[in-house]
Protein backbone atom coordinates (compact mmCIF):
# COMPACT_ATOMS: atom_id res chain seq x y z
CA UNK A 1 0.00 0.00 0.00
CA UNK A 2 1.82 3.54 -0.89
CA UNK A 3 0.36 6.45 0.52
CA UNK A 4 1.63 9.80 -0.89
CA UNK A 5 2.12 13.30 1.29
CA UNK A 6 -0.96 15.05 -0.10
CA UNK A 7 -3.34 12.25 0.79
CA UNK A 8 -2.16 12.13 4.26
CA UNK A 9 -2.86 15.78 4.89
CA UNK A 10 -5.86 15.92 2.79
CA UNK A 11 -7.69 12.70 3.39
CA UNK A 12 -9.09 11.67 6.97
CA UNK A 13 -9.48 8.27 5.12
CA UNK A 14 -6.00 8.16 4.11
CA UNK A 15 -4.51 9.64 7.31
CA UNK A 16 -6.30 6.52 8.80
CA UNK A 17 -5.17 4.37 6.73
CA UNK A 18 -1.53 5.31 7.55
CA UNK A 19 -1.29 4.28 10.98
CA UNK A 20 -1.61 1.10 9.89
CA UNK A 21 1.26 0.90 7.27
CA UNK A 22 3.52 -1.97 8.11
CA UNK A 23 6.56 0.05 7.86
CA UNK A 24 7.92 3.81 6.61
CA UNK A 25 7.92 4.19 2.94
CA UNK A 26 11.43 5.17 2.29
CA UNK A 27 11.23 8.24 -0.20
CA UNK A 28 8.14 9.56 1.42
CA UNK A 29 9.97 11.72 4.08
CA UNK A 30 6.78 10.83 6.74
CA UNK A 31 6.60 9.09 9.43
CA UNK A 32 4.28 8.63 12.82
CA UNK A 33 5.79 9.24 16.32
CA UNK A 34 3.62 5.84 17.17
CA UNK A 35 5.39 3.92 14.59
CA UNK A 36 8.28 4.65 17.00
CA UNK A 37 6.61 3.71 20.74
CA UNK A 38 4.86 6.65 20.95
CA UNK A 39 1.59 6.03 23.37
CA UNK A 40 -0.25 9.12 23.64
CA UNK A 41 -1.85 8.25 26.59
CA UNK A 42 -0.52 11.73 28.77
CA UNK A 43 0.87 8.94 31.09
CA UNK A 44 3.57 7.17 29.33
CA UNK A 45 6.75 9.56 28.88
CA UNK A 46 6.69 9.52 24.96
CA UNK A 47 9.84 11.62 24.53
CA UNK A 48 12.12 8.94 23.99
CA UNK A 49 10.21 7.25 20.96
CA UNK A 50 9.80 11.10 19.49
CA UNK A 51 13.53 11.86 19.41
CA UNK A 52 13.60 7.91 17.51
CA UNK A 53 11.59 9.14 15.02
CA UNK A 54 13.09 12.58 14.58
CA UNK A 55 16.90 10.81 14.13
CA UNK A 56 15.14 8.30 11.79
CA UNK A 57 13.63 11.02 9.32
CA UNK A 58 16.47 13.41 9.85
CA UNK A 59 19.32 10.33 9.18
CA UNK A 60 17.03 9.71 5.57
CA UNK A 61 17.70 13.55 4.35
CA UNK A 62 14.69 15.23 6.10
CA UNK A 63 11.15 15.12 6.56
CA UNK A 64 7.71 15.37 8.74
CA UNK A 65 7.43 13.54 12.11
CA UNK A 66 3.49 13.34 13.19
CA UNK A 67 1.67 13.57 16.00
CA UNK A 68 -1.79 12.08 15.11
CA UNK A 69 -4.33 12.79 18.11
CA UNK A 70 -3.25 11.66 21.82
CA UNK A 71 -1.64 13.37 24.76
CA UNK A 72 2.30 12.64 24.42
CA UNK A 73 3.73 13.37 28.11
CA UNK A 74 7.37 14.07 27.32
CA UNK A 75 10.40 15.86 28.70
CA UNK A 76 13.44 16.97 26.30
CA UNK A 77 12.54 16.48 22.67
CA UNK A 78 15.54 17.51 20.57
CA UNK A 79 14.96 18.91 16.73
CA UNK A 80 16.86 18.21 13.71
CA UNK A 81 17.95 20.15 10.68
CA UNK A 82 15.23 19.15 7.92
CA UNK A 83 12.31 17.86 9.89
CA UNK A 84 9.08 19.21 10.56
CA UNK A 85 6.76 18.53 13.59
CA UNK A 86 3.59 18.11 12.27
CA UNK A 87 0.78 18.57 15.20
CA UNK A 88 -2.69 17.19 14.12
CA UNK A 89 -5.84 18.26 15.71
CA UNK A 90 -6.10 16.54 19.01
CA UNK A 91 -2.52 16.24 19.19
CA UNK A 92 -1.06 17.44 22.39
CA UNK A 93 2.43 17.64 23.17
CA UNK A 94 2.20 17.37 27.21
CA UNK A 95 5.43 18.57 28.98
CA UNK A 96 5.78 16.22 32.32
CA UNK A 97 6.64 17.33 35.44
CA UNK A 98 10.03 15.96 36.61
CA UNK A 99 10.87 13.19 39.25
CA UNK A 100 13.38 14.18 41.38
CA UNK A 101 16.37 14.49 38.98
CA UNK A 102 15.04 12.40 35.85
CA UNK A 103 13.35 15.15 33.53
CA UNK A 104 14.94 17.59 30.88
CA UNK A 105 18.02 18.07 29.70
CA UNK A 106 20.77 19.77 31.93
CA UNK A 107 21.23 23.90 31.31
CA UNK A 108 24.05 23.91 29.48
CA UNK A 109 27.33 25.72 30.96
CA UNK A 110 27.60 29.31 30.10
CA UNK A 111 30.95 30.99 30.12
CA UNK A 112 31.59 33.33 33.32
CA UNK A 113 32.61 35.78 31.36
CA UNK A 114 29.37 37.50 30.19
CA UNK A 115 26.86 35.25 32.61
CA UNK A 116 25.97 38.00 34.49
CA UNK A 117 25.40 40.05 30.96
CA UNK A 118 21.68 38.96 30.61
CA UNK A 119 18.99 37.41 32.75
CA UNK A 120 19.63 33.67 33.76
CA UNK A 121 16.94 32.49 31.41
CA UNK A 122 18.94 34.03 28.31
CA UNK A 123 21.42 32.03 29.12
CA UNK A 124 20.34 28.69 28.65
CA UNK A 125 18.27 26.58 26.16
CA UNK A 126 18.62 22.59 26.48
CA UNK A 127 16.72 22.66 29.73
CA UNK A 128 13.48 22.89 27.09
CA UNK A 129 10.76 20.85 26.21
CA UNK A 130 11.79 21.58 22.80
CA UNK A 131 15.11 22.73 21.78
CA UNK A 132 17.62 23.26 18.85
CA UNK A 133 20.99 24.08 18.54
CA UNK A 134 22.89 25.06 14.89
CA UNK A 135 19.79 24.03 12.79
CA UNK A 136 18.60 24.85 9.95
CA UNK A 137 15.04 24.17 7.78
CA UNK A 138 12.85 23.02 10.70
CA UNK A 139 9.23 23.52 11.79
CA UNK A 140 6.61 23.23 14.17
CA UNK A 141 2.96 23.27 12.24
CA UNK A 142 -0.25 22.09 12.80
CA UNK A 143 -3.53 22.91 14.77
CA UNK A 144 -2.23 20.99 17.77
CA UNK A 145 -1.54 21.84 21.39
CA UNK A 146 2.01 22.25 23.23
CA UNK A 147 1.35 22.19 26.95
CA UNK A 148 4.22 23.39 29.10
CA UNK A 149 2.04 21.92 32.22
CA UNK A 150 5.46 20.37 33.87
CA UNK A 151 7.59 23.49 33.25
CA UNK A 152 8.92 26.25 36.02
CA UNK A 153 8.12 29.73 35.55
CA UNK A 154 12.07 30.48 35.93
CA UNK A 155 11.50 32.00 39.17
CA UNK A 156 11.59 29.00 41.99
CA UNK A 157 7.70 29.64 43.09
CA UNK A 158 6.52 25.88 41.41
CA UNK A 159 5.99 23.35 44.00
CA UNK A 160 8.51 20.79 42.09
CA UNK A 161 11.23 23.40 40.99
CA UNK A 162 12.61 25.10 43.57
CA UNK A 163 15.89 25.61 41.84
CA UNK A 164 14.93 27.01 38.25
CA UNK A 165 17.84 25.35 36.85
CA UNK A 166 18.13 22.33 38.69
CA UNK A 167 18.76 18.38 37.25
CA UNK A 168 15.83 17.56 35.68
CA UNK A 169 14.31 21.15 35.17
CA UNK A 170 12.58 22.20 32.45
CA UNK A 171 11.62 25.89 31.95
CA UNK A 172 11.35 26.72 28.43
CA UNK A 173 8.83 25.24 26.28
CA UNK A 174 10.75 26.06 23.09
CA UNK A 175 14.33 26.75 22.73
CA UNK A 176 16.77 27.70 19.45
CA UNK A 177 19.92 29.22 19.32
CA UNK A 178 22.11 29.54 16.56
CA UNK A 179 19.49 28.20 13.50
CA UNK A 180 18.36 30.03 10.79
CA UNK A 181 14.88 28.81 8.43
CA UNK A 182 12.22 27.67 11.20
CA UNK A 183 8.74 28.04 10.61
CA UNK A 184 6.23 28.14 13.53
CA UNK A 185 2.89 28.16 11.98
CA UNK A 186 -1.14 27.41 13.42
CA UNK A 187 -0.23 25.76 16.51
CA UNK A 188 -1.25 26.34 20.21
CA UNK A 189 0.38 26.90 22.94
CA UNK A 190 -0.50 26.96 26.67
CA UNK A 191 1.76 27.53 29.97
CA UNK A 192 4.62 27.82 28.13
CA UNK A 193 7.09 28.60 31.43
CA UNK A 194 9.43 30.96 31.48
CA UNK A 195 9.75 30.99 27.52
CA UNK A 196 7.05 30.26 25.08
CA UNK A 197 9.68 30.92 22.54
CA UNK A 198 13.04 31.40 22.81
CA UNK A 199 14.68 31.92 20.23
CA UNK A 200 18.33 33.45 20.16
CA UNK A 201 20.56 33.60 17.46
CA UNK A 202 17.52 32.89 14.89
CA UNK A 203 17.56 34.10 11.17
CA UNK A 204 14.74 33.83 8.84
CA UNK A 205 12.16 32.92 11.34
CA UNK A 206 8.65 32.86 10.49
CA UNK A 207 5.66 32.92 12.88
CA UNK A 208 2.24 32.65 11.98
CA UNK A 209 -1.13 31.98 13.00
CA UNK A 210 0.18 30.62 16.87
CA UNK A 211 -1.85 31.07 19.94
CA UNK A 212 -0.22 31.52 23.18
CA UNK A 213 -1.75 31.68 26.56
CA UNK A 214 1.12 31.47 28.78
CA UNK A 215 2.42 31.84 32.73
CA UNK A 216 5.29 34.17 31.66
CA UNK A 217 6.91 35.55 27.94
CA UNK A 218 5.80 34.62 24.94
CA UNK A 219 8.11 34.79 22.12
CA UNK A 220 11.25 36.29 23.01
CA UNK A 221 13.31 37.34 19.74
CA UNK A 222 17.06 37.68 20.21
CA UNK A 223 19.86 38.79 18.44
CA UNK A 224 17.77 37.84 15.08
CA UNK A 225 17.12 38.59 11.76
CA UNK A 226 14.84 38.36 9.21
CA UNK A 227 11.54 37.80 12.12
CA UNK A 228 8.26 37.97 10.47
CA UNK A 229 5.38 37.73 13.16
CA UNK A 230 1.79 37.58 11.92
CA UNK A 231 -1.24 36.91 13.10
CA UNK A 232 -0.76 35.70 16.72
CA UNK A 233 -2.32 36.23 19.95
CA UNK A 234 -0.64 36.02 22.98
CA UNK A 235 -2.15 36.53 26.51
CA UNK A 236 1.08 36.50 29.45
CA UNK A 237 -0.62 38.76 32.34
CA UNK A 238 3.15 37.78 34.09
CA UNK A 239 5.37 38.93 31.45
CA UNK A 240 6.08 40.26 28.24
CA UNK A 241 3.54 39.41 25.29
CA UNK A 242 6.27 40.02 22.34
CA UNK A 243 9.75 40.73 23.31
CA UNK A 244 12.45 41.57 20.77
CA UNK A 245 15.66 41.86 22.60
CA UNK A 246 19.46 41.95 21.99
CA UNK A 247 21.49 40.34 24.90
CA UNK A 248 24.74 39.43 25.19
CA UNK A 249 23.85 35.68 25.35
CA UNK A 250 25.66 34.78 22.54
CA UNK A 251 29.02 35.46 24.03
CA UNK A 252 29.12 39.03 21.41
CA UNK A 253 26.79 42.01 20.86
CA UNK A 254 24.41 40.76 18.05
CA UNK A 255 21.71 43.38 16.46
CA UNK A 256 17.75 42.19 16.28
CA UNK A 257 17.01 43.55 13.00
CA UNK A 258 14.68 43.31 9.82
CA UNK A 259 11.72 42.40 12.13
CA UNK A 260 7.71 42.36 11.37
CA UNK A 261 5.09 42.50 13.65
CA UNK A 262 1.37 42.64 12.05
CA UNK A 263 -2.00 41.46 12.74
CA UNK A 264 -0.99 40.32 16.64
CA UNK A 265 -3.18 40.54 19.70
CA UNK A 266 -1.82 41.10 23.05
CA UNK A 267 -3.11 41.42 26.27
CA UNK A 268 -2.27 41.07 29.90
CA UNK A 269 -5.07 40.36 31.77
CA UNK A 270 -7.40 37.24 31.28
CA UNK A 271 -6.81 34.10 33.10
CA UNK A 272 -3.93 31.95 31.91
CA UNK A 273 -6.13 29.28 29.41
CA UNK A 274 -9.02 31.18 29.09
CA UNK A 275 -8.31 32.62 25.76
CA UNK A 276 -7.37 28.92 24.60
CA UNK A 277 -10.40 27.72 25.60
CA UNK A 278 -12.51 30.82 24.85
CA UNK A 279 -13.92 31.79 27.75
CA UNK A 280 -11.97 34.95 27.74
CA UNK A 281 -12.06 35.49 31.80
CA UNK A 282 -10.46 38.66 33.25
CA UNK A 283 -7.68 38.59 35.92
CA UNK A 284 -9.56 40.39 39.24
CA UNK A 285 -8.79 44.02 39.50
CA UNK A 286 -6.15 43.41 42.62
CA UNK A 287 -3.94 41.83 39.87
CA UNK A 288 -3.87 45.18 37.14
CA UNK A 289 -0.37 46.50 39.17
CA UNK A 290 0.98 42.86 38.05
CA UNK A 291 -0.31 42.85 34.42
CA UNK A 292 2.23 43.09 31.31
CA UNK A 293 1.17 41.51 27.81
CA UNK A 294 2.70 44.45 25.80
CA UNK A 295 4.98 44.29 22.79
CA UNK A 296 8.80 45.92 23.74
CA UNK A 297 11.86 45.95 22.65
CA UNK A 298 14.29 45.25 25.35
CA UNK A 299 14.98 45.23 28.16
CA UNK A 300 18.08 43.06 26.84
CA UNK A 301 19.71 45.78 24.43
CA UNK A 302 23.34 44.99 24.31
CA UNK A 303 23.23 44.39 20.36
CA UNK A 304 20.22 46.80 19.80
CA UNK A 305 17.43 46.98 17.30
CA UNK A 306 17.13 48.28 13.26
CA UNK A 307 14.73 48.22 10.82
CA UNK A 308 11.78 47.07 13.02
CA UNK A 309 8.28 47.47 12.04
CA UNK A 310 5.13 46.99 14.05
CA UNK A 311 1.76 47.62 12.27
CA UNK A 312 -2.03 46.54 12.60
CA UNK A 313 -2.07 45.36 16.16
CA UNK A 314 -4.09 45.13 19.08
CA UNK A 315 -3.19 45.49 22.49
CA UNK A 316 -6.04 45.07 25.31
CA UNK A 317 -5.57 46.01 29.19
CA UNK A 318 -1.63 45.08 28.99
CA UNK A 319 1.44 47.75 29.38
CA UNK A 320 2.49 49.76 26.06
CA UNK A 321 4.64 49.63 23.31
CA UNK A 322 8.13 49.98 24.57
CA UNK A 323 11.40 50.60 22.71
CA UNK A 324 14.04 50.61 25.27
CA UNK A 325 18.30 50.72 25.14
CA UNK A 326 20.14 51.02 28.11
CA UNK A 327 23.51 48.70 27.97
CA UNK A 328 24.39 50.51 24.75
CA UNK A 329 23.18 49.47 22.00
CA UNK A 330 21.36 51.34 19.01
CA UNK A 331 17.36 51.57 18.45
CA UNK A 332 17.03 53.17 14.81
CA UNK A 333 14.97 52.60 12.16
CA UNK A 334 11.38 52.36 13.77
CA UNK A 335 8.37 52.40 11.94
CA UNK A 336 4.86 51.83 14.25
CA UNK A 337 1.53 52.02 12.75
CA UNK A 338 -1.97 51.45 12.82
CA UNK A 339 -2.12 50.14 16.55
CA UNK A 340 -5.28 50.30 18.93
CA UNK A 341 -4.44 49.86 22.85
CA UNK A 342 -7.57 49.79 25.23
CA UNK A 343 -6.98 50.06 29.49
CA UNK A 344 -3.18 50.56 29.14
CA UNK A 345 -1.93 50.08 32.78
CA UNK A 346 0.90 52.53 32.03
CA UNK A 347 2.21 54.85 29.47
CA UNK A 348 0.58 54.10 25.45
CA UNK A 349 4.10 54.80 24.30
CA UNK A 350 7.86 54.39 26.00
CA UNK A 351 11.25 55.33 24.68
CA UNK A 352 13.88 55.03 26.89
CA UNK A 353 18.22 55.71 26.38
CA UNK A 354 19.60 54.86 29.47
CA UNK A 355 22.64 53.70 30.97
CA UNK A 356 22.39 50.48 32.90
CA UNK A 357 25.14 49.43 31.07
CA UNK A 358 24.98 45.77 32.07
CA UNK A 359 27.65 44.26 29.64
CA UNK A 360 31.22 44.67 28.81
CA UNK A 361 33.04 47.85 30.24
CA UNK A 362 33.82 48.99 26.88
CA UNK A 363 30.79 49.26 25.58
CA UNK A 364 29.65 53.30 24.63
CA UNK A 365 26.21 54.80 25.50
CA UNK A 366 23.72 53.61 23.30
CA UNK A 367 21.77 55.89 20.36
CA UNK A 368 17.88 55.89 19.82
CA UNK A 369 16.90 57.77 16.49
CA UNK A 370 14.51 57.89 13.73
CA UNK A 371 10.75 56.12 14.95
CA UNK A 372 7.82 56.90 13.54
CA UNK A 373 4.44 56.47 15.21
CA UNK A 374 1.35 56.79 12.82
CA UNK A 375 -2.67 55.92 13.50
CA UNK A 376 -2.18 54.87 17.27
CA UNK A 377 -5.37 55.11 19.25
CA UNK A 378 -5.55 54.89 22.87
CA UNK A 379 -8.50 54.63 24.92
CA UNK A 380 -8.55 55.08 28.99
CA UNK A 381 -5.20 54.51 29.63
CA UNK A 382 -4.22 55.16 33.03
CA UNK A 383 -2.67 58.40 34.32
CA UNK A 384 0.76 58.43 33.51
CA UNK A 385 1.43 59.88 30.09
CA UNK A 386 3.56 58.39 27.14
CA UNK A 387 7.37 59.15 28.07
CA UNK A 388 10.23 59.61 25.59
CA UNK A 389 13.60 60.05 28.07
CA UNK A 390 16.91 60.02 27.23
CA UNK A 391 19.73 61.40 28.84
CA UNK A 392 21.41 64.66 29.58
CA UNK A 393 24.48 64.32 27.12
CA UNK A 394 23.09 61.64 25.20
CA UNK A 395 19.26 63.13 23.31
CA UNK A 396 16.83 60.61 21.79
CA UNK A 397 17.03 62.09 18.23
CA UNK A 398 14.20 62.47 15.54
CA UNK A 399 10.99 61.11 16.65
CA UNK A 400 7.78 61.51 14.51
CA UNK A 401 4.11 61.19 15.68
CA UNK A 402 0.88 61.52 13.77
CA UNK A 403 -2.93 60.90 12.94
CA UNK A 404 -3.25 59.60 16.82
CA UNK A 405 -5.53 59.98 19.49
CA UNK A 406 -4.83 59.24 23.82
CA UNK A 407 -7.40 59.38 25.84
CA UNK A 408 -6.11 58.89 29.78
CA UNK A 409 -8.51 58.80 32.91
CA UNK A 410 -6.96 62.37 34.01
CA UNK A 411 -7.72 63.85 37.21
CA UNK A 412 -4.48 63.67 38.53
CA UNK A 413 -4.10 66.12 41.43
CA UNK A 414 -2.76 69.33 41.58
CA UNK A 415 0.61 69.04 43.05
CA UNK A 416 1.92 66.45 40.31
CA UNK A 417 1.58 69.27 37.86
CA UNK A 418 4.81 70.43 39.41
CA UNK A 419 6.62 67.58 39.67
CA UNK A 420 10.52 66.94 38.74
CA UNK A 421 10.85 63.60 37.43
CA UNK A 422 14.22 62.32 38.49
CA UNK A 423 16.57 61.65 35.94
CA UNK A 424 16.90 58.02 37.13
CA UNK A 425 19.96 57.10 34.39
CA UNK A 426 21.28 53.60 35.70
CA UNK A 427 17.44 52.64 36.53
CA UNK A 428 15.57 49.36 35.25
CA UNK A 429 12.97 51.12 31.62
CA UNK A 430 9.96 51.01 32.67
CA UNK A 431 7.08 53.55 32.36
CA UNK A 432 6.92 53.56 35.68
CA UNK A 433 10.37 54.21 36.36
CA UNK A 434 10.08 58.25 37.22
CA UNK A 435 7.19 57.93 39.48
CA UNK A 436 4.24 60.56 39.17
CA UNK A 437 5.11 62.97 36.05
CA UNK A 438 3.55 66.62 35.08
CA UNK A 439 1.83 65.88 31.97
CA UNK A 440 -1.19 64.41 30.71
CA UNK A 441 -0.73 63.29 27.22
CA UNK A 442 3.50 63.11 26.56
CA UNK A 443 6.91 63.37 29.49
CA UNK A 444 9.61 64.31 26.70
CA UNK A 445 13.06 65.10 27.86
CA UNK A 446 16.58 64.98 26.20
CA UNK A 447 15.39 65.18 22.89
CA UNK A 448 16.42 66.46 20.10
CA UNK A 449 14.00 66.18 16.61
CA UNK A 450 10.56 65.91 17.70
CA UNK A 451 7.53 66.37 15.79
CA UNK A 452 3.51 65.75 16.61
CA UNK A 453 1.04 66.46 13.55
CA UNK A 454 -2.56 65.96 14.41
CA UNK A 455 -2.58 64.15 17.96
CA UNK A 456 -5.14 64.18 20.25
CA UNK A 457 -4.79 64.30 24.13
CA UNK A 458 -8.12 63.84 25.89
CA UNK A 459 -8.90 63.41 29.59
CA UNK A 460 -11.73 61.50 31.35
CA UNK A 461 -11.41 63.55 34.02
CA UNK A 462 -10.38 67.25 34.38
CA UNK A 463 -6.17 67.27 35.11
CA UNK A 464 -4.04 69.83 36.00
CA UNK A 465 -1.07 68.85 34.60
CA UNK A 466 -0.24 70.34 30.69
CA UNK A 467 -1.02 67.73 27.99
CA UNK A 468 2.73 68.50 26.87
CA UNK A 469 5.53 68.65 29.37
CA UNK A 470 8.96 69.21 27.38
CA UNK A 471 12.13 69.35 29.28
CA UNK A 472 15.74 70.21 27.95
CA UNK A 473 14.41 69.43 24.19
CA UNK A 474 15.73 70.88 21.32
CA UNK A 475 13.44 71.48 17.67
CA UNK A 476 10.25 70.42 18.36
CA UNK A 477 7.39 70.98 16.22
CA UNK A 478 3.49 70.84 16.71
CA UNK A 479 1.29 71.25 14.29
CA UNK A 480 -2.84 70.37 14.12
CA UNK A 481 -2.86 69.71 17.55
CA UNK A 482 -5.94 68.70 19.85
CA UNK A 483 -5.28 69.14 23.93
CA UNK A 484 -7.35 69.56 26.52
CA UNK A 485 -8.33 73.24 28.24
CA UNK A 486 -5.90 74.87 29.74
CA UNK A 487 -1.93 74.72 29.20
CA UNK A 488 -1.00 72.94 26.29
CA UNK A 489 2.85 72.57 27.06
CA UNK A 490 4.70 73.36 29.61
CA UNK A 491 8.36 73.81 28.38
CA UNK A 492 11.68 74.04 30.57
CA UNK A 493 14.91 74.50 29.06
CA UNK A 494 13.38 74.44 25.26
CA UNK A 495 14.92 75.56 22.21
CA UNK A 496 13.37 75.71 18.39
CA UNK A 497 9.54 75.21 19.15
CA UNK A 498 6.61 75.90 17.05
CA UNK A 499 3.05 75.19 17.33
CA UNK A 500 0.65 76.00 14.71
CA UNK A 501 -2.94 75.08 13.48
CA UNK A 502 -3.93 73.68 17.02
CA UNK A 503 -7.29 73.69 18.81
CA UNK A 504 -8.01 76.80 20.68
CA UNK A 505 -4.23 78.54 20.85
CA UNK A 506 -2.21 81.32 18.81
CA UNK A 507 0.03 80.03 16.57
CA UNK A 508 3.78 80.34 18.68
CA UNK A 509 7.21 80.13 17.24
CA UNK A 510 10.27 80.47 20.19
CA UNK A 511 13.79 79.89 19.44
CA UNK A 512 14.80 79.69 22.76
CA UNK A 513 15.87 78.88 25.20
CA UNK A 514 12.36 78.93 26.82
CA UNK A 515 10.92 78.08 30.09
CA UNK A 516 7.08 78.33 30.93
CA UNK A 517 3.49 77.75 30.05
CA UNK A 518 2.32 78.16 26.16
Amino acid sequence: MTVNRRSLILGGAAVAGFAALPAFAAGEGWTSVRRFGAKGDGVTIDSAAINRAIDDVAARGGGTVWFPAGTYACYTIRLKSRVTLMLDSGATILAAAPRGTTGYDLAEPIDPAYAAFQDLGHSHWRNSLIWGEGLHDIAIVGSGLIWGKGLGRGDGKDDWLKDPSGPGTGNKAIALKNCHNVTLRDVRMLEGGWFALLATGVDNLTIDNVLVDTNRDGFDIDCCKNVRISNCTVNAPWDDAICPKSSYALGAPRITENVTITGCFVSGNYQVGSVLDGSWRKMPASFAPKIHGRIKCGTESNGGFRNITISDCVFEDSRGLAFETVDGAMVEDIAVSNITMRGTVDAPIFLRLGKRMRGPAERPIGTLKRVSLQNIVSSNATMLPSVIAGLTDHRIEDVQIADSHFHHVGGAPVAMAKVRPPEAELGYPEATMFGGLPATGFFVRHVRGLAMHHVEIAVAAPDPRAAIALDDVEDADFAGMRLPHGTGYALDRVTEFRSIGGRGAADRSIAGPYSGRV
